[in-house]
């Protein structure tokens, strides 16, 4: 047969079926082409009729070649061409390096790495690995390090470059600035940034925890400052950095020539620990600080008093033990006391206790009435204390109203024991010699404050001192104002001028007739549109500043930001002052909050955590937003 001769070319690539592998094609006659009437059988050379399926060929092998077609049938039952998948093979293969939802995935687990204060080496515990294998096989779960080293730095990185956005169109950012240690025992500097954005949110970050290798002297913590407002392009907002009462950090501010307010809260608890320190208050804080003592080393003794607070219907709360540092859990010490009192009596009165410990303490009736004693006179302190640790309303306008109210709270009764005269006397002279310097800043803020306008804690001829300071403050913002419009209006003048010139000149106006008015009167009273009457800058201000005192008190229990939201149309040179001393805290609280954070980040099981690392979780934990889909 003359096809016989023919050479038998493989079937085209595009011809997947298994069958193909024993068929191929003669060539056109002449040609290079495939004679595709007929495909020829590679084992046999039969010329079998091809009809654009597979039929016939597969009918040609069950017939002839029944052998090879067991083995083919087997072929395909077990194996598939290299450009399809199976079901199961299409989804657990694994996300290509870089996809858009294997990228996604990694940034949700970093997002709940930082969120939830988790270890970096979290993506390789067993547990973790299979709940997200679990969730989503085909997804690589990244390496530590290239969690350490890759992912975490570029989400730092677009989180700050979200920060530093937010920062650049504020119009004056205030800082907390605080230091603490780890329990690894390094030293850090916190800096947080506060300010209010064009809606009237006040919004804070966390720009910085840089570890600190030298001491904490003023000049060293007024480097880290300047350092802080030029990486994040802070120098020309006004800044104001607020801080605790330590020396160096005054030292600090007046070096980085920045402007200082010591932290109300702070303030605050120096002068209760002058109260807790009387002789008669300590000694009743020790007596005290024994019991609960007792209770938290007994486990006998802990276990009566869940009895007896079951019996006799009171709260299950533990009972606390003070830290020395901190004047309110000695505050709370005291109260958590005195609520579990007859259930501590009964405690320590059972049997059970009384047989199996020796060291039993209680306190006598007079104890019990000093400690009422001190809680009453400390609760205006306590008080005062939670409503500066507010971080969503503004705080600096809190301190002057709060500090007088403070002082003429310990003004002496008659009715007063000896040691509440005694504690009255110690807070009253502790808090009178705070904020003599910042005076000013403080009733300013309090001015613009819709809740405190009246400024009903000074003399009337104070406050109109400080509205006359405030009229002073809005006519330099018109002056800026205006500046800066005459400025605007000259480059777009240039920008007329320098356009190349039309034609086309406007139509001529048809001169008025005289007017007779205008003869007899003109020359007296002359109108120029140049030189039109207008108000000074003083004037405005003024106009401005009167309309504001007048309007009605804001309630306590509103927010000061919300009620500018709605009347900054009215006031809007005011409003742009009270900005300006509304975003600054009244307490380094944002800052000290920090160290809790970043206590769980730096735990005993991550102590060896660099530095680098921790200034970005610390950052990311108190930055990152999760995108709403």
């Amino acid at each position: 047969m003359a096809g016989n001769e023919k050479e038998i070319r493989d079937a085209p690539g595009s011809y997947k079926a298994g069958i193909w592998t024993h068929f191929g094609f003669y060539n056109k006659p002449g040609s290079k082409e495939y004679d595709k009437s007929h495909a020829v059988c590679k084992i046999c050379e039969a010329r079998i009729k091809y009809c654009g399926n597979t039929t016939n060929l597969r009918a040609h092998m069950a017939r002839h070649h029944g052998d090879i077609e067991v083995n083919l049938k087997q072929a395909a039952s077990t194996t598939t061409p290299a450009s399809q998948r199976t079901l199961d093979q299409a989804n657990t293969a694994k996300f290509p390096p870089g996809s858009i939802r294997a990228t996604r995935i990694t940034q949700s687990v970093l997002y709940f790495i930082c969120k939830n204060l988790r270890p970096l080496s979290v993506v390789e515990n067993e547990g973790f690995q299979i709940m997200v294998n679990e969730m989503e096989p085909r997804y690589a779960i990244p390496s530590r390090q290239h969690i350490t080293d890759i992912a975490l730095p570029k989400m730092y990185k677009d989180v700050k470059k979200v920060v530093l956005e937010e920062l650049s169109s504020a119009g004056r950012v205030a800082l907390t600035c605080d230091a603490w240690t780890s329990r690894c025992t390094e030293s850090y500097v916190t800096i947080t940034a506060h300010h209010i954005t064009g809606e009237w949110k006040l919004v804070s970050h966390v720009l910085q925890t840089r570890a600190t290798y030298d001491s904490h002297t003023g000049e060293n913590i007024a480097g880290l400052l300047r350092g802080a407002l030029d990486e994040w392009g802070l120098t020309a907002k006004d800044p104001v950095v607020v801080t605790d009462n330590a020396a160096n950090m005054a030292v600090a501010a007046r070096l980085a020539q920045v402007s200082h307010i010591q932290c109300f809260a702070h303030s605050l608890n120096l002068a209760s620990q002058k109260a807790l320190k009387l002789p008669s208050v300590a000694r009743l804080l020790g007596r005290i600080r024994r019991v609960t003592g007792f209770f938290r080393r007994s486990a006998i003794a802990s276990h009566q008093l869940n009895l007896k607070q079951d019996q006799l219907q009171l709260p299950k709360h533990r009972l606390i033990t003070d830290v020395v540092t901190r004047w309110n859990s000695s505050y709370d010490m005291t109260e958590r006391f005195l609520e579990q009192q007859p259930a501590i009596c009964a405690a320590l009165l059972s049997n059970e206790v009384r047989k199996n410990e020796k060291d039993i303490f209680t306190l006598t009736e007079s104890d019990i009435t000093c400690a009422e004693e001190v809680l009453k006179a400390l609760k205006p302190m306590k008080d005062a204390t939670l409503v500066m640790s507010e971080e969503s309303m503004p705080t600096l306008s809190l301190i002057a109203p709060l500090h007088a109210k403070l002082i003429m709270g310990t003004e002496r009764s008659p009715d007063d024991s000896d040691t509440v005269k005694d504690i009255k006397e110690a807070i009253a002279q502790d808090l009178k010699k705070r904020y003599a310097n910042e005076k000013e800043t403080l009733y300013m803020a309090s001015a613009v404050d819709p809740r405190f306008k009246n400024l009903p804690f000074l003399p009337a001829d104070e406050a109109d001192d400080i509205y006359a300071r405030l009229t002073e403050a809005v006519e330099v913002e018109i002056q800026k104002l205006t500046t800066t419009s005459t400025m605007q209006q000259e480059e777009e003048e240039d920008k007329e001028d320098n356009q190349p010139a039309t034609n086309i000149q406007p139509p001529m106006k048809k001169p008025r007739a005289s007017c007779a008015l205008a003869e007899l009167l003109g020359q007296t009273f002359s109108f120029d549109k140049h030189h039109r009457a207008q108000k000074s800058a003083h004037d405005v201000a003024a106009t401005e500043v009167r309309m504001f005192r007048d309007e009605t008190p804001l309630p306590l229990s509103d927010d000061p930001l919300d009620w500018w939201r709605k009347h900054i149309a009215e006031y809007p040179h005011i409003g742009r002052v009270a900005k300006c001393f509304l975003c600054i805290p009244g307490t380094s609280v944002s800052a000290e909050r920090v160290f809790s954070t970043a206590g769980d980040i730096v735990s005993a099981q991550r102590s060896v955590l660099k530095a680098g690392h921790v200034d970005q979780l610390v950052f990311l934990n108190k930055n990152l937003k999760m995108k709403k889909k």
